[in-house]
């Protein structure tokens, strides 16, 4: 299996970008071969075309499977296993956006949740419990911000994606309203009460 030029680019440069995000360079080259392929690949096809020892396609596969990014297939009458990435690139975003959430954030997230319980006392402690509490409140705001973006599908997400700078434009005026509002309101309450007139005494009265 020989890969044409532009693919062969391709899985050369995400291996390389791969190992820069942190994942093996072997397991970005399968990954992105598996992306571009028209076709499920077995093993054998992955390490022909790649130039990679059974072993090393095994490893690489079994990494992918732990991060459920490559889905498993068996086609009729043939007993090998076939691998192919989800074709939906948003599926694949949400995919990795959640297993890096499980690997990374929530273990940070917990730590900070016990730090936040202790009771420090000595000056230095008290300032950094009080730097990681900014730091908890951020990454729980990202996490709730993730955790609706999983909700949507990938339509809903694409038109978020392209509103851009509108949500800024939309928040800006929102808080112009808000502060309209608010000096009007405080001008309203520090607005001085007008005074009624005496109420007017009945001729029967002035008679007498």
């Amino acid at each position: 299996m020989n890969l044409a030029p532009l693919t062969q680019r391709f899985v050369l440069h995400f291996g390389e970008m791969g190992s820069r995000w942190g994942i093996n360079r072997t397991v970005g080259q399968i990954y992105a071969l598996l992306y571009v392929s028209p076709r499920a690949l077995n093993a054998d096809d992955i390490g022909e075309a790649l130039a990679f020892s059974r072993s090393n396609v095994s490893m690489g596969l079994k990494e992918l499977q732990s991060w459920n990014l490559v889905r498993l297939q068996h086609l009729p009458n043939d007993r090998r296993e076939y691998f192919q990435a989800p074709e939906d690139v948003w599926a694949i975003f949400r995919t990795l956006a959640e297993e890096r959430r499980k690997r990374e954030i929530d273990p940070t997230l917990s730590m900070l949740r016990d730090a936040l319980m202790e009771q420090p006392s000595a000056p230095d402690d008290i300032h950094a419990q009080a730097r990681m509490k900014q730091m908890h409140d951020l990454i729980e705001l990202m996490t709730g911000w993730l955790a609706d973006v999983q909700k949507m599908d990938s339509a809903t997400l694409v038109s978020l994606m392209k509103m851009g700078a509108k949500v800024q434009k939309l928040l800006e005026v929102k808080d112009k309203v808000a502060s309209t509002m608010k000096a009007g309101l405080t001008g309203r309450a520090a607005a001085p009460k007008l005074v009624e007139p005496p109420a007017a005494v009945p001729e029967e009265n002035n008679r007498s």
